[in-house]
Formats: C-alpha cells, structure tokens, sequence
C-alpha cells in the first residue's frame, strides 16, 4: 500500500525539483499559464496547491516530453484540456506498467 503524504502547499524550490527544472522556469510558465495560480504571502513568496502541481505535469507533458511550443501547449489546454488530461493520464498509466514489467524482468 502507497502511504504517500500529500502537502498542502509546495514551495518554488519544491515544484522545480519535482521536473528537474530551474525556479525561472516555473516562475515563467506561471506567468504564460493561467491555469497555474499559486498563493502567495506578504513577503511574495509563492506556495503551489496539489492542482498547481498537477498542472504543471500537463504542461510538462505538453512541453518537455510532446515537444509543443508554449503557444502550442496554451492552444491545446484552451481547445481541449479534458482530452489533454485524459491523454497525459493514460501515457502515466502506460509508463507505470512499463517500469512494474522492467521490475518484474530484473526480479526473476
């Protein structure tokens, strides 16, 4: 069974270590995206909610792992965001299954 604990609420540095990417890069696709919407606290730090992060991975997706350009990412969640996340969930799905596979292999 997965005990994963959940956090309300993720730090800049946080949501960057999670895509192995650079805070100006999540910065950046914050202010392009609307759909991301962190809160943020008298001193302007930024604080992402688990819906934020989840958003972040479709853009991701989108981005690094389909290679969209960012209008293209933007087109595809205005046009489409429900397919879109159908589709990011299956490839997730998919990729999951692939690695308990390569796992069980090793294993035997």
């Amino acid at each position: 069974m997965d005990n994963k604990i959940e956090k309300l609420f993720y730090s800049i540095g946080e949501v960057a270590e999670m895509f192995s990417v650079n805070t100006s890069l999540i910065r950046f696709w914050e202010k392009e995206f609307s759909i991301i919407k962190p809160r943020k606290n008298k001193k302007g730090n930024r604080f992402f909610t688990q819906k934020d992060v989840d958003n972040f991975h479709l853009i991701y997706h989108l981005v690094k792992e389909r290679g969209l350009t960012l209008s293209g990412a933007k087109k595809k969640l205005k046009e489409n965001k429900e397919d879109t996340i159908n589709n990011f969930e299956i490839v997730e799905k998919l990729k999951n299954i692939r690695q308990e596979l390569l796992d069980i292999k090793l294993a035997m």
